[in-house]
């Protein structure tokens, strides 16, 4: 229990400290970096809780989501991909220390479970039965917590149309087509009838 406890403050200083990197950092690379650390640790938090579910989708999903955010950051932003390919080296020292910190948490969860390996399985939250993790969180989200998870869906849904709005650019000189000006078209304005005499064009 003295491990998990240590485990549990490492995990969460960690996660508030790259959570506050990732906000107050002037590069949008170092930004990314501190938030894929502020998610690896926030999964470990999970593993302590018992939620491996949780733990594997934040690791799946919302890292493999940072590229996406990137993609949108370097889209508003207009980061240049040569500046970035030449400045290399200097994201080399910050991302070796965050890859440092990932491998030695890395080795400490897999120290503990050779060390102990019945710790892992001791959860800080009493166990539902026979019922399995995921099956324990649908059966939370969409019965007891459905309209605050339908509220996150709206949150996220507004949020990717609002990062659409705003990395959209429109080019001049680029015919676009107005759908209330084809409703409001009319007779008069949509035919021009016009003499043609014979041989000659318009």
């Amino acid at each position: 229990m003295v491990l998990q406890t240590l485990f549990f403050y490492l995990f969460a200083a960690i996660t508030v400290a790259s959570a506050f990197m990732v906000i107050s950092s002037r590069n949008p690379v170092h930004s990314v970096l501190f938030l894929i650390l502020a998610f690896f640790n926030a999964a470990g938090l999970f593993l302590l809780l018992g939620a491996e579910f949780l733990a594997m989708i934040l690791v799946v999903v919302y890292v493999g989501a940072v590229a996406v955010l990137f993609l949108f950051v370097v889209m508003m932003l207009d980061v240049d991909f040569v500046e970035l390919r030449q400045g290399f080296l200097q994201y080399l020292p910050i991302g070796a220390l965050i890859g440092l910190v990932l491998l030695v948490e890395l080795v400490m969860v897999l120290g503990t479970w050779v060390t102990a390996p019945d710790g892992g399985g001791v959860a800080l939250i009493p166990p539902m039965g026979e019922v399995s993790n995921t099956r324990a969180l649908g059966l939370l989200l969409y019965t007891r917590y459905i309209y605050f998870f339908q509220a996150a869906g709206l949150v996220l849904l507004v949020a990717m149309i609002g990062a659409i709005v705003l990395t959209l650019r429109h080019k001049e000189g680029v015919k676009r087509q107005s759908i209330s000006a084809q409703n409001a078209r009319t007779k008069a304005t949509a035919i021009e009838v016009r003499k043609v005499a014979p041989r000659k064009g318009i």
